[in-house]
C-alpha cells in the first residue's frame, strides 16, 4: 500500500460517515480512526423526547456541570454491542452504586464475533450506566460513569 492510497483512505474516512476503518494487505495493515466530539457522545444515552428538542450551548453545558468534578467516564474502545452480562439470563457484571476494584469486568463488547471484555481500570464506584444492554456502540461512546475510590 503506497501512500496515494493511504491519503485516499484518509479522505474517505473524512467524508463519510465512517468512525474507523483497517485494511490488511499481505503482511502490511493500515487503521484509519476518527475521534468523536466528547459532547456529542455525552450526549447520545440521553433519554428520547416525545417532541424534538433543539440543543443548544447552554443546553450542553448544563449537563457537563451537572457531573461530578472528579467522576471519569468510560468509552468505548471499539465499534461493536455492548452487552452488560455474559449471557441473556445471567446477572449484570455491574450496577449503578456497585464498587468495582481495578481489573473487574463491566461489560462485553461484541466486535466482529469476538467478545470483548471491557474492565475497571481502577477502583472506584459504577456512578451511571449510560447505554442499554444489546445496543450498538461507536468507539469514544460513553458508557459508564465511575468515581475514583
Amino acid at each position: 500500500m503506497n501512500l496515494t492510497e493511504i491519503r485516499k483512505l484518509i479522505k474517505m474516512v473524512e467524508d463519510s460517515d465512517i468512525s474507523e476503518i483497517e485494511i490488511s494487505e499481505g503482511e502490511t495493515s493500515v487503521r484509519i480512526s476518527r475521534q468523536h466530539d466528547v459532547t456529542e457522545t455525552a450526549l447520545a444515552p440521553a433519554p428520547v423526547a416525545a417532541a424534538p428538542v433543539a440543543i443548544t450551548t447552554a443546553t450542553v453545558e448544563a449537563v457537563s456541570n451537572t457531573e461530578p468534578d472528579d467522576a471519569h467516564i468510560v468509552k468505548s474502545p471499539m465499534v461493536g454491542t455492548f452487552y452488560s452480562a455474559s449471557s441473556p439470563d445471567a446477572d449484570p457484571f455491574v450496577v449503578e452504586g456497585q464498587s468495582v476494584k481495578k481489573g473487574d469486568t463491566l461489560c462485553i463488547i461484541e466486535a466482529m464475533k469476538l467478545m470483548n471484555e471491557i474492565e475497571a481500570e481502577y477502583n472506584g464506584v459504577v456512578e451511571k450506566i449510560l447505554v442499554d444492554n444489546a445496543t450498538p456502540l461507536e468507539f469514544g461512546q460513553a458508557m459508564f460513569v465511575v468515581k475514583p475510590a
